[in-house]
């Protein structure tokens, strides 16, 4: 745990330096890639987090989806369960500010969506190995949604984020795709 805790603070910082403009121009470039994809281009509903600076940004992915018709539903997490539930949301006035800087939908305003409808799930961390491994931000949530989630997963990171070996448990899944600004790991 002390290697995942370490690893999570170095990814911070590093994330912390990126520029502002850098930033911007990568999370682009990663845009762009993600919406070139087989997978992205024949779902229908797309599993996301509403980001926050410096994960990459999917503020403009989500507006891009949306324009392609696609249908977007973002986690709301239950803290005393540490488990997700999936809303659809159609605007970003659906968010609301939650614990740690959280955007999260506001569930009196949009439709609760099962995960078997889920088709394409992005899923965040701070960093990757080539193998589809993630260090998340340590609360778990993700890693259980994706004990039973069944459709396609894949995560959208600077390409610094991908590393040589994420430290594994036995409840970890790796993602199927990672997205980055230079590649896309498979």
């Amino acid at each position: 745990m002390e290697i995942k805790k370490q690893l999570r603070q170095a990814m911070t910082k590093k994330l912390e330096q990126l520029p502002d403009e850098r930033y911007h121009t990568l999370s682009t470039n990663i845009t762009e890639k993600l919406i070139e994809q087989p997978d992205w281009k024949k779902t229908t509903i797309v599993g996301a987090t509403i980001s926050r600076k410096p994960e990459v940004d999917t503020y403009s992915l989500i507006k891009k989806a949306w324009n392609e018709g696609k249908r977007i539903v973002v986690p709301k997490t239950i803290k005393e369960t540490k488990m997700m539930d999936f809303y659809e949301i159609e605007s970003f006035e659906q968010l609301e500010n939650t614990y740690f800087g959280l955007k999260e939908p506001k569930v009196d305003m949009c439709k609760k969506i099962s995960p078997d409808y889920i088709e394409y799930l992005l899923v965040p961390g701070l960093a990757f190995d080539k193998k589809g491994y993630r260090l998340g931000f340590g609360g778990g949530y993700y890693d259980r949604f994706l004990a039973n989630y069944n459709g396609k997963t894949c995560a959208l990171a600077f390409d610094f984020q991908v590393i040589e070996e994420i430290p594994v448990n036995d409840y970890d899944l790796p993602v199927e795709v990672i997205i980055t600004d230079k590649r896309v790991y498979r």
